[in-house]
């Protein structure tokens, strides 16, 4: 009796927790179905997606209820989810003139994130992030601090080039923000590095210049945030990679790498 009370209370836990999430979703304007949704079991070896409900009976013997309940159930959206999502994006005017969405590329279970502003013209023509001179310069950043690149996951805010490589209009980020927060969801990575101050600003919800945000730990949604310059910047600016490569130090140490 008690065991099937167990089940009970479990199987009402994930009916909240999935109601929860529709309500979530027909809030924020998306769809009530997740293209690819479904339930798993959690590899422990893998940032673990958005946790929806979790439990755990101690019980003597391995009964279903108890294996059950051992598990953590989960819901993924992945991110093939999201890309069919956007499909052939009309939400802003960067449509127009873009030749490619540029959603995003590597491990889509990377503990680590790189999340730039927008597509440039190199990016715009192949439809993969960072890919052009800045994108070439990233690679190394990623490189030296001990990583490859297919390691980690680089997105940008918009999926769309702003003409002339011009810095994204605030409709524009309001039109691709959700997409990238469904992104940053569905991979659940250890740490952010936001690349200039549309990244760190958007995520962050503030309008500190990048000079005052870099440098130091933030947080977004549980996950430790560490500001830094754009790629494109300090090749304009080199004498601030030295800065830069400060900041990207203090995200080595928090995966246990060697600084030297």
């Amino acid at each position: 009796m008690t065991d099937q009370k167990d089940t009970r209370a479990v199987l009402q836990e994930i009916v909240r927790d999935a109601r929860g999430l529709l309500e979530w979703r027909q809030s924020a304007g998306l769809p009530l179905e997740m293209a690819s949704g479904k339930a798993f079991v959690a590899r422990p070896s893998v940032a673990a997606p958005v946790v929806m409900a979790t439990a755990k009976i101690g019980a003597p013997a391995k009964t279903t209820t108890a294996v059950v309940a051992e598990r953590k159930l989960v819901v993924l959206e992945d991110l093939a989810a999201i890309r069919a999502d956007i499909g052939d994006c009309t939400r802003c005017k960067l449509c127009k003139a873009r030749k490619n969405i540029v959603f995003g590329v590597g491990d889509p279970h990377a503990q680590l994130v790189f999340v730039g502003e927008g597509p440039g013209e190199e990016e715009d023509r192949t439809g993969e992030p960072f890919v052009g001179r800045a994108g070439q310069l990233l690679t190394k950043m990623i490189e030296a601090m001990g990583f490859r690149r297919q390691d980690v996951y680089i997105c940008n805010v918009v999926k769309c080039r702003p003409p002339g490589n011009r810095n994204p209009e605030p409709d524009e980020i309001a039109a691709c923000e959700p997409f990238l927060i469904r992104q940053l969801g569905a991979i659940k990575p250890k740490v952010i590095v936001a690349l200039g101050k549309f990244a760190a600003q958007t995520l962050l919800r503030l309008e500190t210049p990048i000079s005052k945000l870099r440098g130091q730990w933030h947080e977004y949604q549980g996950i430790k945030f560490m500001p830094t310059f754009h790629p494109a910047y300090l090749l304009r600016s080199p004498g601030e990679k030295v800065k830069a490569w400060d900041d990207l130090k203090l995200v080595m140490k928090e995966f246990g790498r060697e600084v030297k």
